[in-house]
């Protein structure tokens, strides 16, 4: 899969990345450096022990980084529940966790199905 196909899988906006990183280089280097990020563990753990204020940092990161790349599909259910845990309200955190969680699965499966 080339990077226009996996931003397609992944439910992101490619032209847009490619705007603000100017090379497809780049925009692959970034997109594969995803999968070295944490943040996506640290919430999984933060909600399952009701610790907001953690989750909220992570979702927070998440959602950064996806605005950054452009992996708008992650992007949207990031900022829900990162609105979610802002308000401190982690029972809809946890109703939202299974969204961001198929999203975040979306995105690593189109990275790791990148061409070399």
């Amino acid at each position: 899969m080339n990077i226009t196909e996996c931003y397609s899988a992944l439910g992101g906006d490619y032209e847009s990345v490619l705007r603000r990183l100017t090379s497809e280089r780049l925009v692959k280097k970034f997109a594969v450096k995803f999968l070295d990020d944490k943040s996506y563990t640290l919430l999984e753990t933060a909600i399952r022990e009701d610790n907001a204020e953690e989750a909220f940092r992570a979702a927070h990161t998440i959602k950064g980084v996806c605005s950054n790349l452009s992996f708008d599909k992650l992007l949207h259910s990031a900022e829900t529940i990162t609105e979610a845990l802002r308000d401190g309200d982690m029972d809809k955190a946890k109703e939202l966790f299974p969204i961001v969680s198929e999203n975040y699965q979306l995105t690593v499966d189109a990275i790791k199905a990148l061409d070399d």
